[in-house]
């Protein structure tokens, strides 16, 4: 077994003010009414007006310092772990940071991109630093802005997200503490690379090259169902080489925190692995897909609603562009 000794000391969650409900989508694409909710799943979900990536996650992150017990001094890494960014330099986690008044500290930020899967990259890499005692408390902040960049001629796509954040802070467990990271696994399999991108804005489509005419390299775009059906392929495969790595079984796991895709590939996706509903964490009516923010919200609210204890084990799992799937077995 992999294990390594961290606990997650507390977590905490920012939405925005505005909330969107699905009927207004409807009428903003022209849509039969209840279209939108029924093929996403999503009730409602927000939006940012004038909040900021940065604003949201140092929220999500107070919310997370308080939960846990400590103090902004006792944190001596930030680690933002998002899909989107507020600009691409400096480091999304530098300007938290910043919003968290922390500019006295010469603590080190860094940022970790996996796209939707990216609290679930930064908690692996997190733990080994942590377990060997780098660092004593690691917030990790995931926090995403979607809104900007949907693509309203893509109405299966678009309908799916929201915005905002969440954060968990990451901490040593002491010897005679149950909680630890038992094993983790991530493979990507890049025959699905071009199912979920955003062409442009970077050094393959510069920012200079646009013209107005080529909005839709600049706004994402995704094939839903190429994206289904190559994760439905590979997931039972991945599901094995994982709990291999472990003395337990996937039945051993008391609650399961998905990737909150969307309303029909969670139902899928559990009935295939076998999970009853109230072991699957399940918030994509009241969030939406909030990219990399949406692992962390569903373990935020699955703690606060005191659906898992101390001692008994996590799953968290999803995919994201690559294609990638993702997971870590946790004794919470």
């Amino acid at each position: 077994m992999n294990s390594r000794k961290i606990k997650i000391m507390g977590t905490g969650k920012y939405l925005p003010k505005r909330k969107v409900l699905s009927e207004e989508i409807d009428r903003k694409l022209g849509l039969p009414e209840g279209w939108t909710e029924q093929k996403s799943g999503v009730a409602y979900r927000h939006y940012v007006d004038t909040e900021s990536t940065s604003e949201m996650g140092a929220n999500a992150a107070r919310e997370a310092i308080k939960d846990a017990g400590l103090e902004l001094e006792d944190i001596d890494c930030i680690v933002s772990a998002s899909g989107t960014y507020e600009q691409p330099i400096p480091c999304t986690a530098a300007l938290i940071k910043i919003k968290l008044d922390m500019g006295n500290s010469n603590i080190p930020c860094f940022d970790i991109n996996s796209t939707c899967l990216s609290f679930v990259t930064a908690l692996d890499v997190v733990s080994f630093l942590v377990h060997e005692r780098k660092y004593k408390n690691v917030l990790i902040v995931s926090s995403e802005i979607a809104s900007p960049g949907l693509n309203w001629k893509q109405k299966e796509s678009c309908i799916l997200f929201g915005d905002g954040a969440a954060a968990a802070i990451i901490s040593r467990s002491e010897e005679h503490e149950s909680s630890e990271l038992l094993t983790s696994l991530t493979e990507t399999y890049v025959e699905g690379a071009s199912y979920t991108e955003i062409r442009g804005g970077g050094t393959r489509i510069p920012s200079t090259e646009y013209n107005g005419d080529n909005l839709d390299d600049y706004l994402f775009n995704m094939n839903g169902r190429a994206v289904f059906k190559l994760s439905s392929k590979v997931i039972h495969n991945f599901m094995k080489r994982l709990f291999d790595q472990t003395s337990i079984s996937k039945q051993d796991i008391h609650m399961v925190i998905p990737h909150q895709a969307s309303g029909l590939a969670m139902r899928i996706m559990r009935q295939k692995l076998n999970y009853k509903e109230e072991k699957f964490m399940n918030i994509i009516s009241t969030h939406g897909n909030v990219i990399a923010a949406s692992i962390p919200m569903a373990l935020h609210e699955c703690i606060k609603q005191k659906r898992v204890q101390r001692g008994e084990r996590l799953l968290l799992m999803g995919t994201s562009a690559g294609l990638s799937l993702g997971a870590v077995v946790l004794v919470y």
